[in-house]
């Protein structure tokens, strides 16, 4: 670090000399072999005989700092090709190299800024795309999209970009914007496996789920057998009225990778909805519920798959309480929770928490509930009941 802050120091006074040696050129080559064969210590300790504060030699300090750049010596680098930058404002390579040794540090802001530098000699399409990452990261997606477009203007082939783009439409649910992009590039090439399951996945968020789902089949066909096309076609089926295939594709995303909790959640739920026994649920509630915790979400969630499980056998019915109740406390705004407790308490004849359960779903939810003239019906008659068969009557 030392000898390229001496470097600095005269190369801003110095000028490029023409006269090089023949021992100089020798050396340069052999540093260049060196390097191809990813011995760049010794090649940077080679070039290092060849700095001299007498003079600057672009091509030693320019083979010196790719070097540099190879080794991930990226502080060094950067020096250098800021120099020589400095001293050959027109090159390109220089500006390049400096724009990546930003971006991977991440550097973000001297990336967009290095980006535009090198943009201002020529406008290549990868070099806009660096821009753009940039901006994302710095989360400037609007100066994002604009230099990813003009990228796709260029190169609109980019299914790398096309993806990027795609996000920033997504996250900002523009989902039309996402299906006309892709399906744009989808003309020239309509099986991408890149692209056509984001077109997939654009109509399935807009709820266009028979088009998802034809989408995701054709991908299956040509042998995409990937995690996100099982389970996205999974959902897409759960969505209509082939919900029945959605446990094979959900289970053939779980062979793929079994470690997504939500995964084994709505696999759990699916069977639920399909309004399978309970003996096929509870094992994927089992699952979700040990992988699950401390993240209370889930485990509301999967304290109510327990509980709407267990409350249809009357057997398991004290168990399907404790879930209600943990439920609750989990999500107050499970309201639901004091309705259902409701009636497994009647089912058990145990009026006066029956009672007391819709009694407190009426304070909760209030009057204008749906449900809420059913749970007034419901008390009066408990209390009738009550009344008639009390001792003191």
């Amino acid at each position: 670090m030392r000898r390229l802050i001496l470097l600095a120091l005269w190369m801003m006074v110095c000028v490029p000399l023409g006269a090089q040696t023949t021992h100089r050129d020798s050396l340069i080559v052999r540093s260049r072999y060196l390097r191809s064969v990813l011995r760049t210590d010794e090649a940077i300790g080679l070039l290092s005989t060849l700095v001299s504060p007498e003079r600057m030699d672009v091509d030693i300090l320019s083979e010196l700092a790719d070097c540099h750049f190879q080794s991930g010596h990226y502080e060094e680098a950067a020096l250098l090709y800021d120099m020589l930058s400095l001293q050959n404002p027109g090159n390109l390579l220089f500006k390049l190299r400096k724009m990546q040794i930003f971006y991977r540090v991440k550097a973000w802001r001297q990336t967009v800024e290095a980006g535009k530098e090198v943009l201002a000699l020529d406008t290549i399409p990868a070099v806009l795309g660096y821009v753009g990452d940039g901006f994302k990261q710095l989360e400037q997606a609007d100066s994002a999209l604009w230099y990813y477009r003009r990228s796709l203007a260029l190169k609109p082939q980019n299914a790398a970009t096309v993806s990027k783009v795609f996000d920033i439409l997504v996250g900002r649910d523009a989902f039309e914007e996402a299906i006309a992009l892709t399906s744009a590039y989808l003309e020239k090439d309509p099986d991408n496996p890149v692209v056509a399951p984001l077109c997939g996945l654009a109509h399935y968020r807009k709820g266009e789920y028979d088009t998802a789902a034809a989408i995701f089949e054709r991908q299956l066909e040509l042998g995409n057998d990937t995690y996100p096309i099982h389970y996205y076609l999974g959902q897409s089926y759960w969505h209509t009225t082939r919900a029945y295939r959605a446990d094979k594709e959900l289970l053939a995303a779980w062979q793929i990778d079994s470690s997504d909790v939500t995964l084994a959640y709505n696999i759990a739920a699916l069977r639920t909805d399909l309004k399978l026994p309970f003996e096929m649920v509870q094992p994927w509630v089992d699952r979700a519920w040990e992988m699950s915790q401390p993240d209370n979400k889930m485990l509301f969630q999967l304290h109510r798959l327990y509980a709407q499980g267990f409350s249809h056998n009357p057997k398991e019915a004290a168990r399907a309480l404790r879930h209600y109740e943990e439920a609750y406390r989990l999500n107050p705004k499970y309201k639901q929770a004091f309705l259902q407790m409701g009636y497994l308490y009647e089912r058990q004849e145990e009026r006066r928490k029956a009672i007391e359960c819709y009694e407190r779903f009426l304070k909760e939810a209030g009057p204008q509930h749906d449900r809420s003239r059913w749970v007034r019906e419901r008390i009066a008659a408990l209390k009738a009941e009550e009344f008639m068969q009390s001792p003191d009557r």
